[in-house]
């Protein structure tokens, strides 16, 4: 099923290479002017389902490549891509530093991925305290006592836990990492959390479906990724404590919940992270996904721009998102976007 949105995924993007500094001296209309975006994987299903259907409804030319969102931060600092998308969001003095603009495009969950032979799809439960020892290296068998614990009903396997993370900067590790140095001050001491770290223990998969294709190949496997991407393989997603002591499922109810009481309005540079917030259905690991732009594009890239991503917090462009478990962004956070740069 990887395999399949990969090539779902290829086929959907259409190859242009206009910069906004190669359009300075275009007079195109906004519909006719080529849009190049790339970077984040975590939002990568959305963008490329929302590329595909505004191209071919003759509204514009549209192309996201998910490289991840390291790689789309590098490529929107140099001009070389019109827009980008990353899970790792800049402060405003890093945007303003790098004349770049940020707002908040989706919602979703950073899930936990597992294949363990014997256990029944999506039941495991891990405590807080244990998934942060997992990824540290220090449990390293099924039938630790730490997981069985919370898993009496289900007869755990004497089997080694294999690790799989991101092996390139990705927005999602940022997300991953961010909710394990909040949840565990030997992690934070240790690894702290960014688009890439010194993982202590594990082995690496390219973007989200190499992680997923490595957890699918290699029993006793855990891993993370965006939820879309663990649906589309069929994977088995694991149940998480939250701040409040509860265990919850991942799903777009949870999700939703995470961002219910978010200060956007006060947010600098649209900056806020979502993990470990408070709320007896919040899902743990939930992050959010900007969209990066350069604040001195020339006006026909800017005007092309505009008209697409107010294309994108369109109830239909909502819609597609929410099929693909997504969570958009809510109405009154749209409008301070909108008055703020898209207009």
């Amino acid at each position: 099923m990887i395999k399949k949105i990969a090539v779902l995924m290829a086929a959907l993007t259409a190859v242009f290479s206009v910069s906004c500094s190669d359009n300075a001296g275009t007079s195109a209309a906004s519909s006719q002017t080529p849009l190049n975006g790339a970077g984040a994987s975590f939002p990568a299903p959305v963008y490329q389902s929302w590329a595909y259907t505004y191209t071919q409804a003759g509204k514009g030319k549209i192309n996201y490549q998910s490289l991840g969102s390291g790689a789309g931060i590098n490529q929107i600092k140099a001009g070389t891509i019109d827009f980008a998308g990353s899970d790792n969001p800049l402060t405003l003095k890093e945007q303003t530093e790098n004349h770049l603009i940020q707002f908040p495009m989706l919602t979703g969950g950073v899930v936990l991925i597992v294949n363990i032979p014997g256990v029944p799809a999506n039941s495991l439960r891990l405590s807080r305290e244990a998934l942060a020892d997992i990824f540290l290296g220090k449990i390293t068998n099924w039938n630790h006592e730490k997981i069985q614990k919370d898993n009496p009903s289900i007869k755990l396997p004497d089997l080694p836990v294999t690790v799989v993370h991101r092996a390139d900067a990705s927005g999602t590790t940022f997300i991953f990492t961010n909710y394990l140095s909040k949840i565990s001050k030997e992690w934070n001491e240790r690894a702290g959390f960014g688009s890439s770290v010194e993982w202590p223990a594990g082995i690496g998969g390219q973007k989200n479906p190499g992680v997923c294709n490595n957890v699918a190949k290699i029993k006793g496997s855990i891993g993370y990724t965006e939820y879309t991407y663990a649906v589309e393989a069929k994977l088995s997603t694991v149940i998480l404590e939250n701040q409040t002591g509860n265990f919850v499922a991942p799903s777009q109810k949870t999700f939703q919940a995470s961002s219910a009481n978010a200060d956007w309005a006060n947010a600098e540079g649209f900056y806020m992270i979502l993990t470990d917030q408070p709320g007896e259905d919040t899902w743990p690991i939930t992050g959010i996904t900007y969209i990066l732009m350069r604040s001195d594009c020339p006006e026909s890239q800017k005007k092309a721009l505009v008209q697409y991503f107010n294309w994108c917090f369109s109830s239909d462009a909502g819609a597609i998102a929410s099929k693909l478990h997504y969570v958009p962004i809510p109405e009154n956070v749209v409008k301070l976007i909108q008055e703020k740069y898209l207009k």
